[in-house]
């Protein structure tokens, strides 16, 4: 994925794990509470086989769709 296409996907992991904060279940290996950014990479990473940063730049729509229904 080229730089540009990383920023862009960073800002919507960002503004959709806002809306993930404190709406995760509890867990009890995250005493502190759970973080929404890394739930999403961890999600997108299970999902696509790979970090966000190494999708290709023909699937950041895909990417975007995905992560868009991990909040609903």
């Amino acid at each position: 994925m080229n730089e540009a296409n990383k920023k862009i996907v960073w800002r919507f992991i960002q503004k959709h794990g806002d809306f993930l904060k404190d709406r995760l279940k509890p867990h009890p290996n995250h005493p502190n509470g759970r973080n929404p950014y890394a739930h999403i990479c961890f999600l997108v990473n299970q999902k696509f086989s790979c970090s966000y940063k190494d999708v290709c730049d023909g699937e950041v729509e895909q990417l975007k769709k995905f992560i868009l229904s991990i909040n609903k």
